[in-house]
């Protein structure tokens, strides 16, 4: 283990070596505050509205990946051996504005311009990966940022103006081997930690270094995206140290396919998994597309939506309904679990001290099952669910329910199944008669809560409507859903 009193990264154009003065300083903080990179904003502090975006660079198994992040909810720390890209890189190739500023200039793409420089972020990111986007593809990329002023029409214009010229005028291209390099050379197999004022720092290097942190400091806050730990320090200034990021750990990151399974460490973050997924099981593409904006999709992660236990995160309830199973490692030992059994009761977990979310594997849903996730929340991109429901049902050739599995979020102290639905269903034939006879069991199986996301009643309600809703689905009679309504 090695131990030292800095972190090591770029910073646009320049090595940077950093004594974090706490655990919780978050990255944009130090370059509004540190290094005056104010074109950087701060407007929500917790990851929702994209003023405070920038990019992120990453060596992923010797390849620089750029991703655009929030920095008002990222760690300092975490961007340890990584080119960290703001406002103020961004340049064309006479010295100008870059080809994505130009346009938003040309195409009046700002107005008040408190949120322009996190919309040019994001649109450099998209543009980077797909010069030539299409009008989903701008929209998808705009989901995590907010603009009041201009109805975004002009922004889109611009993005597929900057497309263009960003294929010839882009110098930031060619800094590319040279930023591989420098990563390269900060790259280390041993465990960095670093004392602060307020708490110990730990980066490990691998997955094992991190069992060997947690076997020594077993309630650490283990950190990977931070989509969730960063509220915790803007919003509730809670006390985080001693902390362990692993954002960063390739072994933490596979994706091994199988014919019926797909194996995700607990580090694969949701824009990585998306292209599996849609490969593999895509009816779970439009819940994934919905999962925050395209920043909270880049730096969130499968393991830390399921590990912190939230009854509203959105993965657990289509995995359980797929019947996935947890692997859990502490030191050198593995257990694995049914996904529905690691939730206990609200905030309770099976997770022992110094224990840790591994992997988690996925079965993909046999021919001629029906899996269907839906997503109920008051805007229709980049909220927190009220209520999320899944089904995976599958029948018998004489129309009969031979399976069926459906897991909620939102509707009890922790993701769970409707066991007492699912009963009523069995054996049944695939009816409306059958669904409307079933829909009282959600009383046995669900007693939801009112809170500022929605009313207990609204919620069973929907419940209700959602398992009719699968019915029409499957029958193919239209149903008129409102956007984020059911």
């Amino acid at each position: 283990m090695a131990s030292g009193d800095t972190i090591r990264f770029l910073l646009n154009g320049e090595t940077v070596e950093h004594r974090p003065g706490a655990a919780h300083e978050t990255l944009l903080d130090f370059l509004r505050l540190n290094r005056r990179l104010t074109g950087t904003k701060e407007g929500c502090a917790e990851g929702d509205c994209g003023a405070c975006t920038v990019l992120i660079g990453r060596l992923s198994r010797g390849e620089l990946v750029y991703e655009t992040v929030n920095a008002c909810i990222r760690f300092l720390a975490s961007v340890h051996g990584c080119h960290v890209v703001t406002i103020e890189h961004l340049r064309g190739a006479d010295g100008g504005p870059h080809p994505v500023q130009q346009a938003m200039v040309a195409h009046h793409g700002a107005q008040c311009g408190f949120c322009t420089p996190g919309i040019v972020m994001s649109l450099y990111g998209l543009l980077m990966q797909n010069p030539a986007p299409t009008d989903i593809d701008i929209d998808r990329a705009l989901q995590g940022n907010l603009c009041r002023c201009t109805g975004y029409a002009p922004i889109a214009r611009a993005a597929k103006a900057a497309g263009a010229e960003m294929t010839k005028d882009d110098p930031l291209a060619s800094e590319r081997a040279a930023v591989t390099e420098a990563l390269a050379g900060m790259q280390t197999d041993e465990t960095l930690s670093v004392e602060t004022p307020e708490g110990t720092i730990h980066i490990p290097a691998n997955a094992d270094g991190l069992a060997d942190i947690l076997a020594d400091n077993p309630d650490a806050t283990i950190v990977a995206g931070a989509t969730d730990v960063g509220l915790w320090v803007t919003k509730f200034m809670r006390d985080i140290s001693p902390v362990v990021f692993i954002g960063h750990l390739d072994d933490l990151k596979m994706i091994e396919e199988t014919g019926d399974a797909i194996t995700f460490g607990a580090g694969v973050s949701y824009t990585d998994a998306a292209p599996v997924l849609a490969r593999r099981i895509p009816a779970l593409t439009e819940l994934w597309d919905r999962i925050g904006g395209t920043q909270i999709r880049n730096m969130g992660t499968i393991g830390g939506n399921i590990a912190n236990g939230s009854p509203i995160g959105d993965t657990p309830p289509p995995f359980i309904a797929l019947g996935a199973e947890l692997t859990l490692r502490k030191g050198g030992d593995r257990r694995t679990i049914p996904l529905e059994s690691f939730f206990i009761d609200y905030g309770k977990q099976d997770r022992s001290p110094g224990e840790f979310v591994e992997s988690i594997t996925v079965p993909v849903p046999a021919e001629g099952t029906h899996l269907a996730a839906y997503k109920i929340s008051k805007r229709f991109d980049e909220d927190i669910s009220a209520l999320l429901g899944a089904f995976a049902l599958a029948l018998a050739g004489d129309g009969t329910v031979e399976d069926i599995r459906i897991a909620f979020g939102g509707m009890a102290a922790t993701p769970k199944r409707a066991s007492s639905v699912e009963d009523a269903l069995r054996g049944k034939p695939w009816t409306e008669a059958s669904v409307m006879a079933a829909l009282s069991a959600f009383e046995t199986d669900f007693t939801p809560i009112s809170d500022m996301r929605a009313s207990a009643d609204y919620r069973m309600r929907s419940a209700k409507n959602l398992l009719r809703r699968l019915w029409h689905e499957t029958e193919g009679t239209p149903v008129r859903i409102d956007r984020g309504v059911a």
